[in-house]
């Protein structure tokens, strides 16, 4: 059982990768763990009380709000939300089907904002609680290949972000992180999914992606173990970061993409300006914050 000076831990898929070294981590430092998987089991150790494993498909809308309220009746209360679980579909965007991309946005998207919703009743009643939604690099750097992955990823990232400014004044904190690629299963045929559809005008483009990605499986430089801990350590800090990019390609990527933006907002600046109302009708306009 979680003591009072221990947080407990609300964490979706820890059947596998990142999301089950999360969980170890957590039970590691005396933490309790609700975790979920698709039918309810996990062969993790741990103290009797301090891990629970509830069954739970993110695309079970319904049932969300039935596990969060369970998982919260277990200890009473939940200190840390995490949206861990997740799947990468990877494929030209034009090659993907309707029902593709409906399903990836429901395990990415759509699945972590019903478990959010679900959960900040309980933490706005505490007056307190952390709210971790897991991302990807490819949520802030997008490469060719995963556009629709990227898409609800990024989808992700901004609720994150309008989410942090709406709980701040209820005590409440939100972090997104961001992984880069991590030695799990990740783009494993296990875990990873293509689009059924194949043009060979993107051969060069989003097919050289996906070929790459196949190769790199088993070979990531990201130590999922080290990235758990990185996570668990961000949390227990009294000023955990609002976004927290973890392995150094993930680094590199979003840095890269600061920078062409930053360029583009300089060479496009003049244009940007030039938008704005003029003379006596811009004397009464009113400006955002």
């Amino acid at each position: 059982m979680a003591t009072n000076d221990s947080k407990v831990w609300f964490i979706t898929g820890i059947s596998r990768g990142l999301g089950r070294e999360l969980a170890k981590a957590v039970l590691a430092r005396g933490g309790g763990v609700v975790g979920t998987t698709r039918d309810g089991k996990s062969d993790l150790a741990a103290p009797a009380g301090a891990l629970h494993v509830l069954p739970l498909e993110l695309t079970d809308a319904e049932r969300i709000p039935q596990v969060v309220k369970q998982a919260h009746a277990l200890h009473g209360r939940l200190d840390v939300v995490v949206n861990n679980a997740g799947y990468g579909l990877l494929g030209a965007i034009e090659e993907a089907t309707a029902e593709e991309a409906r399903h990836v946005f429901d395990v990415n998207f759509f699945g972590p904002l019903h478990v959010v919703q679900a959960a900040l009743p309980f933490l706005r009643a505490q007056r307190r609680g952390h709210i971790v939604n897991i991302t990807s690099i490819a949520g802030l750097a997008p490469m060719a290949g995963s556009g629709l992955y990227a898409a609800a990823k990024c989808a992700l990232e901004g609720l994150s972000l309008s989410l942090a400014q709406e709980v701040a004044p209820l005590g409440l904190k939100v972090t997104l992180v961001e992984p880069g690629a991590f030695r799990t299963d990740f783009l494993s045929q296990h875990s990873r999914r293509e689009t059924r559809g194949h043009i060979e005008d993107y051969a060069t483009t989003a097919g050289a992606v996906v070929q790459y990605l196949g190769k790199i499986s088993g070979k990531q430089l990201g130590d999922p173990a080290l990235g758990a801990k990185a996570i668990v350590d961000a949390v227990m800090t009294e000023a955990p970061p609002l976004q927290l990019v973890l392995g150094t390609d993930a680094l590199r990527r979003t840095r890269e993409r600061m920078g062409i933006l930053g360029s583009e907002l300089d060479r496009w600046e003049a244009v940007t300006k030039s938008t704005d109302l003029t003379g006596p009708e811009a004397a009464g306009a009113l400006r955002p914050a």
